[in-house]
């Protein structure tokens, strides 16, 4: 038996009781079934059903918000090593279940095991990091005044709102909810309609580790309708939102009425640079790393390469071999990088790109075409000959797509990298320390990387400028968007007051 055939049988007996029962919403610690009915979820490697998902509504999120509210006092006062103890516990739940995890992640997603089974480990760091932090969570600072010994304090600023995204959905949503239930916040999640799997097994998990009914609940369905409600809802303090630019500005308008606090992680159009004096070999894996691994869908990918002149017919050669060596197969294949598109609209948009760049005039170097007739699969692209005035070179195509750019001077390398909407990452690989320092100081992204991939340290900001978002993640950054800062003033004395009316 081949290991794909062998992945293929475990995944088939991982996802069967998803076929026979469906994906419920999970609300007060209860199986709910969706108030506007169920909505079919299909793979993308067969476009194959694979469960019914409850489609929730309006009426859905009400509950769910109201049952996050009631738990929030509970969960709140909890004394930090219990709380501590049902983080850890999920951390360990986490890991016992990582290849089912992994296995339903890439029959539901689309993505390469190669790297799904990496996503449960990393969702398990996420709960242990923030576990470890719980304790010092609310710790503040005493500043002393001529009159005033002040104090600051934070406190859990309430049920929060996660809305997840479908790219890596089992790992982004440890990211988000873990340090909110570690500042002593209640949930509501609502995950993509798209990735719905991972989040039921991650909430199941939860409730196993002994997190009380109410503190996290699911709700699945459309961001139009169950999305839009979650917004809007009263009691939900702030919305953590993972997803492309245009609905993060949905996001915070619908949240607006009810003055909710957002954290807004967006999209990107990310420049790698790279210079002559490179490492070109290290600089060439990164380049290829950053933009065909997770199937180019992920924001941080470098899908623009910024190439010095000098050595852009030698980095684009190698690059163009690389690339058609890449293999594209079915996701539990061990051998395979690439797998299928999320979906048909957003491999409709992938592939609609193959066409522009000819039409902007673009050399198409690699790739460029659908692999096979069923399922959602492309061929890694690179695009030559292109300017930054394109569409490729401006448009977030999400997919393992990569446009190279050749520049002369450090002075038009900066000039290309901020030349766009976006500003989430950037890229960097030069052997001249000083150029190192003047380039990152002036490149627009809220993460840069210098000689390296994108390599996450979890106490790091995570985060963009620009329309690549709002706000930070990681670390303490966390904790200052999941909770609120509280001030104590204590006199000192008595120091005179003045006596008006007196």
């Amino acid at each position: 038996m081949s290991d794909l055939t062998a992945n293929i049988e475990k995944m088939t007996a991982h996802m069967a009781r998803f076929r026979d029962g469906g994906i419920l919403n999970r609300i007060g610690g209860q199986d709910v079934p969706g108030s506007l009915g169920s909505f079919d979820n299909a793979s993308p490697v067969d476009e194959s059903h694979i469960c019914t998902v409850a489609r929730g509504g309006a009426e859905d999120m009400d509950a769910a918000a109201k049952a996050a509210a009631a738990a929030f006092p509970t969960w709140r006062d909890m004394p930090t090593a219990e709380r501590k103890k049902i983080l850890i516990r999920i951390a360990e739940g986490i890991e016992a279940r990582a290849e089912e995890i992994a296995f339903c992640e890439c029959w539901d997603t689309g993505q390469a095991l190669r790297f799904m089974s990496k996503a449960a480990i990393r969702g398990a760091e996420n709960f242990r990091y923030f576990a470890d932090q719980v304790g010092s969570a609310r710790d503040g600072k005493q500043l002393r005044s001529p009159t005033l010994m002040n104090l600051t304090t934070r406190v859990p600023i309430g049920p929060v709102g996660v809305i997840t995204p479908w790219n890596t959905p089992f790992m982004l949503s440890t990211w988000k909810i873990a340090p909110a239930l570690a500042a002593g916040c209640t949930v509501v999640h609502k995950p993509a309609e798209l990735s719905p799997v991972s989040a039921r097994i991650l909430m199941e998990i939860a409730e196993e580790a002994g997190l009380p009914p109410g503190v996290w609940n699911l709700v699945n369905g459309y961001g139009e309708e169950a999305g839009r409600a979650l917004c809007e809802h009263p009691d939900i303090k702030a919305l953590a939102f993972v997803g492309e630019s245009r609905t993060g500005s949905l996001i915070q308008k619908q949240g607006a009425d009810t003055l909710k606090r957002v954290h807004l992680e967006l999209g990107g159009k990310n420049p790698v640079i790279v210079f002559e004096d490179a490492d070109l070999d290290r600089a060439l894996d990164a380049v290829i790393f950053m933009i065909y691994s997770i199937n180019g869908e992920r924001c941080t990918s470098s899908s623009r390469l910024l190439v010095q002149d000098s050595i852009k017919d030698e980095f684009e050669a190698r690059l163009i071999e690389r690339v058609n060596n890449i293999k594209v197969g079915h996701p539990l294949d061990p051998e395979t990088v690439i797998g299928p598109m999320i979906g048909e609209e957003h491999f409709a948009k992938v592939t609609s790109y193959f066409g522009i760049a000819k039409e902007d005039g673009a050399t198409v170097a690699a790739g460029g075409e659908r692999v096979g007739d069923k399922g959602y699969f492309v061929r890694p692209t690179l695009f030559t000959n292109a300017h930054n005035k394109m569409r490729i070179a401006q448009e977030e195509i999400f997919g393992p797509v990569l446009t190279s750019i050749p520049f002369s001077t450090e002075e038009e390398a900066l000039e290309i990298a901020n030349d766009t909407a976006y500003g989430l990452t950037g890229y960097l690989w030069t052997n001249d320390l000083t150029r190192a320092l003047r380039i990152t100081d002036k490149l627009e992204a809220g993460m840069i990387w210098v000689n390296s991939e994108n390599v996450r340290h979890l106490p790091t900001p995570f985060g963009g400028v620009k329309a690549s978002g709002i706000g930070r993640d990681g670390g303490d950054w966390s904790f200052e968007f999941y909770m609120e800062q509280k001030h104590v003033g204590l006199a000192l004395g008595d120091h005179k007051i003045p006596r008006l009316g007196a």
